[in-house]
């Protein structure tokens, strides 16, 4: 499983403050905990500060490859701040989270993929806006996945976003993220799945049990990736857990390392 650690986002209330002062013992120490408790990768939003995105996403990336080495997810939909974060990355090969189909994001962040041989995040989204069905969802899908393919874009480069949505909005949207995972994943099996995993319990109460439900049943469906919270042990916890039920952790040699080691909440 690829595990994008979410914490270090300008969305959080008690992140926002620590970007907006360039608190960098307070993001240095959040990153380390993240990589610590099993995060493949460091996501870095800084979307908040509209005016100077690119400077604050610059030092998002400076400031955490000072004290860990995981690879960054760089989170945001402005090319000339995701270029400013590429330019002075140090830590291997980055994910660019994300494009969309939507010609001017396509074409405006294209051209850095393939300059900085990123890895990147493909929402299933277009100029239409944000599609109901499996079946559209999976249309875009595969539209990108040619685009990109076409450019030389590796499979294994590539990750589809399901666009998950909160079934606080609508009691459908847990079945269609989840077979759209699932159509995804038969068709490309090369291709990745990374979704923002906690969306899907926005607006409810007791996210974290919601969340945790979701991440089991899309795991099955195919998941191999996610934006996720990797200081939520029992989340964590539930990840290694159907990795071993699922035939993914040969001889469940990882799940017991993990309890060795006191990850586990039991």
């Amino acid at each position: 499983m690829i595990i994008i650690g979410e914490k270090i986002n300008s969305t959080l209330k008690a992140v926002r403050p620590a970007i907006e002062n360039y608190d960098a013992a307070f993001i240095q120490d959040l990153a380390r905990r993240q990589y610590e408790a099993g995060a493949n990768y460091i996501d870095v939003n800084a979307g908040m500060f509209h005016e100077d995105e690119p400077e604050r996403l610059e030092w998002l990336v400076k400031t955490v490859q000072e004290v860990i080495d995981a690879p960054f997810s760089i989170d945001s939909p402005n090319a000339k701040a995701i270029e400013k974060a590429l330019k002075v990355n140090k830590n291997g090969k980055p994910i660019i989270n994300s494009i969309t189909d939507e010609k001017e994001r396509y074409e405006s962040i294209l051209p850095l993929i393939l300059e900085y041989n990123t890895s990147v995040i493909a929402l299933c989204m277009d100029d239409s806006g944000m599609p109901e069905t499996v079946e559209d969802r999976l249309k875009i899908a595969e539209r990108i996945i040619g685009k990109l393919s076409d450019k030389g874009i590796k499979h294994e480069d590539i990750y589809i976003d399901p666009m998950v949505r909160p079934i606080g909005t609508g009691s459908h949207y847990g079945v269609v993220a989840i077979e759209t995972i699932r159509s995804v994943k038969a068709k490309y099996p090369g291709v990745h799945i990374a979704c923002g995993l906690s969306n899907i319990s926005f607006g409810l109460p007791g996210r974290k049990v919601i969340n945790q439900a979701f991440l089991i049943a899309a795991m099955t469906a195919g998941m191999d990736g996610a934006i996720l919270d990797p200081l939520d042990k029992k989340l964590m916890t539930y990840l290694y857990a159907t990795e071993a039920l699922l035939g993914n952790d040969e001889f469940c040699m990882n799940y017991l390392s993990k309890f060795r080691e006191g990850l586990l909440e039991i």
